[in-house]
Parts: structure tokens; C-alpha cells; sequence
């Protein structure tokens, strides 16, 4: 069968963190993006600490141009708000780069207060922008993680329980507070809980614009893998945690229900040996994030053939849903005359096994490993061009390019 090329609007490739980086640049990344059928990834960039956003924007055009199996474009992230501010965002949107991120969380470093918060989405909604936000509360989650980091600091069971389902639910609710207020459209990245599901439920019904995205691993992994064999549930730290089986739950009746719009996979690869593993003493330490951009679409089909989830509202979760909402349609996510003839083409019935030693990531282990999908991606086609033959990308060429996104801004 042939679907439009999936749209993967958050990964974080070649991603610092503290003394690492992720272990998928952009060619490895993209390289496993489009062998999973996913032909356009929006990244998140960022600024170096305390300069400005056009240095986020050079270094990420420094990290992907010409090294990018598929199309792909930014998110700039914005960890501070001041008088200089406001020509940056300018300058940005007229540079194709019309979405933007804060963090609720990680105060003093890329975490922002509601106080700016507030003034940064005022300044997005005057360049027709959209903001991008993590939500949980930063100052709650540090002082359970130093709580818990004194009585337990190497029992791995304590991450979720550091940044509980209340922790998201009241950024969810504060951040929607300041949407409607404001008349302005957000994007709550990566959803997980019931409670949160539940504010943005409320929030769509009553006419305030806010987007909501979840991943796979809400949908398919619970909080029992951080009790299950010992230091290996370091593969599976990531913020937000995973969840309970009740939020599985509650976000595939979102999904059916229509108040999930798009499913990404936050790809945030770090290698279990040599990454993960130095959080051994102190589950605090060890890098949040999972691997996944290779897998979603395989999943995707999968879990909604099983859920009762029909094929047409998949290809909108995974395709058309994020190129309108991120200023791509009808370039991208429909197959149609005009568009880019980004095609994947998937063979249904054909059950195969997910594992690290097949997988393209670049990473040591797969969150989903045995676990069997029914669908495999075949052959997938980026503006026309063969990209992908019997499920193995072609290295003769890398087509990608930037995604310039526009809005009214002059």
C-alpha cells in the first residue's frame, strides 16, 4: 500500500547534553528515519547558553545541511525572554523557522518562568508562530529528585516517581490558563498522562488552539519496565517517564476520540553502555531518552490495526496532522498533484521482529526489541527520488533539504 512520507516533528539529533551528545547525528538519525518510512523530521535546536538564537540556528544548519537522508527543518528553543528578543523571533520566522520551544522544567538552564513564559508566547502570537512546551513543574520535580536522590539514589524506580502525573498535570493547566488568555495557539509536546489528557480535552472543547502530541512509548511501555531486570531499565529513562496502564489507556481513547492530533517519537538516542551507564550510582544521572524514530510508523500501523484505529486517521497522526500544523501542507503529508511525492510504500501482513542488531539508529539497544509488527516498510520516495530500496536507504545521494516554513510575517 502507499501512504504520504511520515512527518516525525520531534527528534533531537546530534543533541548536546552536559559532556555527551545523542548518538544520532543527522545522517544516522535521518538515515533510520527513512527507513522507517519517515521522510521529513522537524529538530529541535538550540542556542548555546546565554547567546543568542541565530546561534542556535547556525549550528544546526552546520549539524544537518548535506548530511540528511530526508527533508527536515527547526524548532528554535527559547530559554530566555529580554529586549532583544523579539527581533530574534522576527528574524527567525522570516528565516523559515515559524515554531519555536520553552521548558516549564529545568529553571536556569533552558527552563523559562511563567512570568516569561507568558510574554514569550505573547511575542509568538504577533509573528503568527506557534510554541512548542514541555510541561512539567520544574521547581516540584527538583525537589523530589533531590529527595529521593538521598534514599535512593541507584534505585531506577525512583524516576517516575520523582516526576509524577501530578507534575505534568499542573504544567498542562497553567500553560492552557495562559493560552486562553492570551487567544493564542499552543503545542504540548509528548503528552503521557490521563490527567493532562484530560485539561487539553476540556481546554479544545471550549475553543482554546492547543495541539497535543503523545509517542509511541505512551501508548505501548508502562512503568513497569523501571522495576523489571535491574540496571536495564536505564534504557527506558526519559521525561516524561513512562506511564501507568490507565494512561495508555486514557491516550488511546484520546487518540480515537480526536483529542490526540499528531504521534512523534521525541528520538533522544543515547547508548546504554558508555552513556546510560553512568548513572549507575544515581538514577539522576543518567541521560533522558529513548530511541524510535526508525520504529513509529511500523508501530503505528500495527497498534491501530489492533486498537480499531482506521487507516486514514493513522496516516493524519503520523503525516497530515503535522504538515498543517506546522506550515508543510499540501507539500507535504498527502500524496496528491502539487504535493512533494514523498511516498512510502509498506507491505501489510508481513510480521517481523524490531531489534538493535537490525535497526539503522545509531544506538545499542531498541526500546521495542521482539516486539512483532505486522507491517514493513518496502520502498520510500522523497520529492519524486527513490530513497529507500527493499527497505535499505540508498547512500549514492542525500537528497534532504531545509524546510522553509512560512507564515504572514514581511
Amino acid at each position: 500500500m502507499a501512504l504520504p512520507g511520515a512527518i516525525d516533528a520531534h527528534t533531537h539529533f546530534d543533541m548536546p547534553c552536559g559532556d555527551m551528545t545523542t548518538s544520532d547525528d543527522f545522517y544516522y538519525g535521518t538515515r533510520a528515519a527513512v527507513a522507517g518510512g519517515t521522510t521529513s523530521i522537524i529538530d529541535f535546536s538550540e542556542p548555546e547558553h546565554g547567546t543568542s538564537l541565530w546561534n542556535g540556528l547556525e549550528r544546526w544548519h552546520e549539524k544537518a545541511d548535506g548530511k540528511s537522508f530526508c527533508d527536515y527543518g527547526f524548532h528554535m528553543t527559547v530559554s530566555r525572554y529580554d529586549e532583544k528578543l523579539e527581533e530574534e523571533i522576527k528574524g527567525m520566522v522570516r528565516n523559515g523557522v515559524t515554531s519555536f520551544k520553552a521548558y516549564m522544567a529545568y529553571i536556569g538552564d533552558l527552563g523559562v518562568t511563567d512570568g516569561d513564559l507568558y510574554r514569550i508566547l505573547k511575542l509568538i502570537k504577533k509573528y503568527n508562530g506557534l510554541l512548542l512546551i514541555h510541561c512539567e513543574n520544574g521547581e516540584i520535580l527538583d525537589e523530589r529528585r533531590a529527595e529521593l536522590g538521598e534514599t535512593g539514589p541507584s534505585d531506577i524506580s525512583n524516576h517516575p516517581l520523582s516526576r509524577p502525573n501530578e507534575v505534568e498535570h499542573d504544567a498542562v493547566s497553567r500553560l492552557i490558563d495562559m493560552a486562553r488568555l492570551l487567544d493564542t495557539q499552543v503545542y504540548i509536546v509528548h503528552t503521557s498522562t490521563e490527567e493532562a489528557l484530560a485539561e487539553i480535552e476540556k481546554a479544545k472543547a471550549e475553543g482554546v488552539k492547543v495541539y497535543c502530541e503523545t509517542c509511541p512509548h505512551y501508548l505501548l511501555l508502562t512503568d513497569d519496565r523501571y522495576r523489571e531486570g535491574g540496571f536495564e531499565a536505564a534504557k527506558y529513562v526519559c521525561s516524561p517517564p513512562l506511564r501507568k496502564k490507565k494512561d495508555n489507556e486514557a491516550l488511546l481513547r484520546g487518540i480515537k476520540e480526536g483529542a490526540v492530533d499528531t504521534v512523534s517519537t521525541d528520538h533522544c538516542s543515547f547508548n546504554f553502555k558508555g552513556q546510560k551507564d553512568l548513572g549507575k550510582e544515581d538514577f539522576r544521572q543518567i541521560p533522558n531518552g529513548m530511541p524510535g524514530v526508525e520504529n513509529r510508523v511500523e508501530l503505528m500501523l500495527t497498534y491501530s490495526d489492533r486498537q480499531g484505529i482506521s487507516l486514514n486517521h493513522t496516516v493524519k497522526l503520523l503525516s497530515e496532522n503535522p504538515a498543517k500544523i506546522f506550515g508543510l501542507y499540501p507539500k507535504k503529508g498527502v500524496i496528491a498533484p502539487g504535493s512533494d511525492a514523498d511516498i512510502v510504500l509498506i507491505k501489510p501482513q508481513s510480521p517481523h521482529e524490531l531489534s538493535s542488531k537490525t535497526q539503522y539508529q545509531r544506538v545499542d539497544y531498541n526500546p521495542y526489541e521482539g516486539t512483532v509488527v505486522d507491517y514493513k516498510v518496502q520502498h520510500v520516495f522523497l520529492r519524486g527520488h527513490q530513497i529507500v530500496s527493499s527497505g535499505v536507504p540508498e547512500e549514492r545521494e542525500l537528497f534532504g533539504q531545509f524546510l522553509i516554513r512560512n507564515t504572514s510575517v514581511k
